[in-house]
């Protein structure tokens, strides 16, 4: 399709295949991104649910963390869900030691904030700046944002207040996996950040 944004994937592990099937559905080009030139490349990047842990030291072994943080910081629109939400979070309360996240979000997370996977579950969330049809969501050891700093957008919570989607500048997150349940308007809300990255920048 002319003229559709490229959004990188990041590719080190995780539910990658997923999230191509989505966004290629909304018409976005794709790439799998492992390197720092591929990550140059493209207009938005999507960082998979999977393990924060693994994401954090495959980063650095693979020369992308400090790319990352430097894309980040630039203004690159970049959506995590789950464990991606865990990376770009300024801070994780309960990493396990000499975790390192890529941050850019001023929240504070915690991991398996629900505990482990036999604890998954699903829920239907109000998420207001999606329309007024509920988002039916797939939480798998999910974390939670604990806090939000100023400029962090809340866009959904659990019942009990736990927050689970935010959004600051051109950085989305949630705890949970739109990839995963068909419903499509997290990638197409984030799909329309990207596409406003690229014209401010024409």
């Amino acid at each position: 399709m002319a003229g559709s944004p490229l959004v990188g994937i990041l590719s080190l592990q995780g539910d990658v295949r997923e999230h191509e099937n989505v966004l290629q559905g909304l018409g976005a080009e794709t790439l799998r991104v492992r390197r720092a030139e591929e990550l140059a490349q493209v207009q938005g990047l999507v960082i998979p649910g999977g393990e924060s842990t693994v994401i954090d030291k495959l980063s650095r072994q693979f020369g992308l963390q400090q790319p990352l943080r430097d894309a980040i910081a630039a203004g690159l629109p970049v959506y995590g869900t789950c464990a991606g939400l865990i990376l770009l979070a300024d801070t994780v309360i309960d990493g396990i030691e000499g975790q390192q996240s890529f941050g850019g979000m001023d929240i504070d997370v915690r991991r398996n904030a629900f505990g482990r996977q036999t604890e998954s579950f699903e829920a239907d969330l109000a998420v207001p700046v999606l329309g007024d049809e509920p988002v039916h969501a797939t939480f798998i050891r999910a974390p939670i944002v604990e806090r939000v700093g100023a400029g962090v957008e809340v866009l959904s919570a659990l019942p009990d207040g736990a927050i689970v989607a935010v959004q600051q500048g051109n950085l989305l997150g949630t705890s949970f996996h739109p990839e995963v349940g068909g419903d499509s308007r997290f990638h197409a809300h984030f799909l329309a950040r990207v596409r406003a990255s690229v014209r401010s920048a024409a």
